[in-house]
């Protein structure tokens, strides 16, 4: 008799969809060392800091006089709907 062993999503009937994980807005540093240069992401919660994100939302600059930064709204807007957490430091920084 073989087990077979069952994944929480073959449960759930097979589908994996954005709704089965636990999504939040991040920053993911990038540049040089000595340069603070983050990219702003979307990853499921689990993942490295660094690690594969779904999807690249902008970028923050830290080492200018006020942190230069460009972010997609409404991408922003849509993870913000699907339900993606920003963590503490993204609302600081887009000052929401």
């Amino acid at each position: 008799m073989e087990a077979k062993i069952r994944s929480a999503n073959e449960d759930a009937g097979g589908k994996s969809s954005i709704d089965d994980m636990s999504l939040v807005i991040r920053l993911s540093r990038t540049g040089k060392r000595g340069e603070r240069k983050f990219r702003i992401v979307v990853k499921e919660k689990r993942s490295r800091r660094d690690g594969k994100s779904l999807e690249t939302l902008g970028w923050y600059e830290l080492g200018t006089q006020k942190g230069l930064k460009e972010v997609k709204k409404d991408r922003y807007k849509y993870w913000l709907s699907v339900g993606a957490i920003p963590s503490e430091r993204v609302l600081k920084i887009l000052g929401k």
